[in-house]
């Protein structure tokens, strides 16, 4: 495993880098003008303080890329990324979509937003037909509510009901044996902190009827002070605390909270904390924090996935994180299908795409399958652990059961309403 005193490694990842670019994706090869280059156009956040959201997912694409590109592409076309920054703006996300889709005749879109911008996107290739892949999105209804399908959008990303049945079956555990009955929580007003909060606590309920929600608090999107947050937390007195806060939001919240004490008075519960975004920013990380995985490079232990962190970080010199190992799952499903079905025929690939297995470095059993009733990413490997203040960050990983993920997600389809 790589050592954080080896070269390379960087406590404090980059969160820089903004702006729109078109990247060509391919070394010089000769390609002639008849190999047209195969389009993909990529909406998503390059600037503010998710910036990496969008930095390591165009980064770990043109890792993908390269590689197709340099082993000749389809039949010597290349494929072209072309990136633009949203700023994290939904209305900006649909129109950047629109003009990929009209202008720069995109044969692929690849939606790197997250779920805010995400639905955004999602109507606008709804009625356009342009085969999409959305890679950061993680609310269930995108996917599981059967009025959200349609044949041309797949789901790489995560879904937050595999998440939340995970993360709902450890911490009912964990609450089992430290008796650990009152329970807050603090997630993102929006779609996916809402609805993945809301699931997970179902899950947890279910598991140990003995957990009670004695209080929630729901900061903006991109909110710079959450001192009201954690008042409202610390008042509550709870012993236990669950949030889906992610990225920068996620750091600035434990930086703040761990100057309250907030993490000595309650077990926390952070869904997204084991990702490099945070890991690597958060100043004196607490020790002891539960977490889901996002992406590490010791889970899934395999030489495969050591690879490509090692590769991404010799390339950025900085580590993958979750919309990394999504947006690379997201270009080997694409390549997949390019090459079996020789053209870029969207109905054509589509099909191709519905139920397909590839071999991977982030999945729970060596492979993942975009499973072919919604269109969704599955098999990916979940995991939950707690903190340490140094490399590897996260311990302790116990790795989820995805026969029982898929049952308890099958019902909660049923009682929805949405088989």
């Amino acid at each position: 495993m790589t050592d954080s005193s080896k070269p390379g490694f960087r406590r404090r990842g980059v969160l820089g880098a903004a702006g729109a670019a078109a990247i060509t994706g391919f070394p010089r090869l000769g390609f002639t003008q008849s190999r047209q280059p195969i389009k993909v156009g990529v909406p998503t956040i390059l600037s503010g303080r998710v910036a990496q959201l969008g930095i390591s997912s165009r980064n770990a694409m043109q890792l993908e890329v390269d590689a197709f590109n340099a082993a000749g592409g389809l039949d010597g076309r290349p494929i072209e990324l072309i990136v633009r920054d949203s700023r994290g703006v939904p209305a900006e996300a649909a129109r950047i979509a629109r003009e990929m889709i009209s202008s720069d005749q995109v044969d692929v879109l690849f939606d790197a937003e997250p779920s805010s911008g995400g639905f955004a996107i999602h109507e606008v290739v709804r009625e356009t037909g342009t085969l999409t892949f959305h890679i950061n999105s993680e609310t269930s209804s995108l996917t599981a509510d059967p009025r959200q399908r349609f044949w041309n959008a797949f789901r790489v990303a995560r879904q937050g009901i595999h998440d939340s049945i995970a993360g709902g079956y450890y911490a009912a555990n964990i609450a089992r044996s430290r008796n650990l009955r009152r329970w807050m929580t603090i997630s993102p007003d929006y779609a996916y902190g809402r609805d993945t909060t809301a699931e997970f606590v179902e899950f947890a309920r279910s598991f140990n009827a003995d957990i009670q929600i004695t209080g929630d608090t729901w900061p903006r999107l991109f909110q710079p002070d959450y001192t009201e947050n954690i008042t409202r937390l610390s008042q509550g007195r709870p012993q236990a605390i669950y949030s889906c806060l992610w990225a920068g939001d996620l750091v600035t919240f434990v930086e703040q909270a761990s100057i309250f004490g907030l993490f000595a008075q309650a077990q926390f519960f952070a869904v997204n904390m084991a990702d490099y975004t945070t890991l690597q920013q958060v100043r004196n990380l607490p020790r002891g924090v539960h977490s889901g995985n996002r992406y590490l490079r010791n889970f899934p232990p395999v030489p495969e996935n050591l690879a490509f962190a090692t590769e991404y970080n010799r390339r950025f010199n900085t580590f993958p994180t979750n919309w990394s190992w999504q947006s690379a799952t997201a270009v080997r499903l694409l390549t997949t299908a390019l090459r079996q079905v020789g053209g870029t025929n969207p109905r054509e690939l589509a099909a191709k795409l519905k139920g397909m297995t590839i071999p991977s470095p982030f999945a729970a059993d060596g492979t993942v399958t975009m499973r072919a009733e919604d269109q969704t990413l599955i098999n990916y490997a979940i995991g939950w652990g707690t903190t340490i203040s140094a490399d590897p960050f996260v311990e302790n990983m116990q790795k989820a059961d995805w026969a029982t993920i898929l049952r308890l997600e099958a019902e909660w389809k049923r009682a929805k309403g949405w088989t």
